[in-house]
């Protein structure tokens, strides 16, 4: 009971016997979609954390 490789060639793995197109557009739509979100949480933050300075400075302004 050995594990056997289901393709001949890198082709055949690329092609999927013709579900390749299907299969390799929806991984990259999901790494796309997962990239997006990264890039968004990133960006999120980064205004959060400035937003916050500006609250900050604000306030210690206001208690002089």
């Amino acid at each position: 009971m050995g594990l056997e490789f289901q393709f001949a060639s890198l082709a055949d793995f690329m092609s999927m016997k013709g579900h390749g197109p299907y299969v390799w557009a929806a991984y990259a739509l999901t790494f796309a979609g997962l990239a997006a979100l990264v890039v968004q949480v990133r960006l999120a933050k980064k205004s959060l954390r400035k937003k916050i300075q500006i609250l900050r400075l604000r306030e210690s302004e206001d208690q002089q």
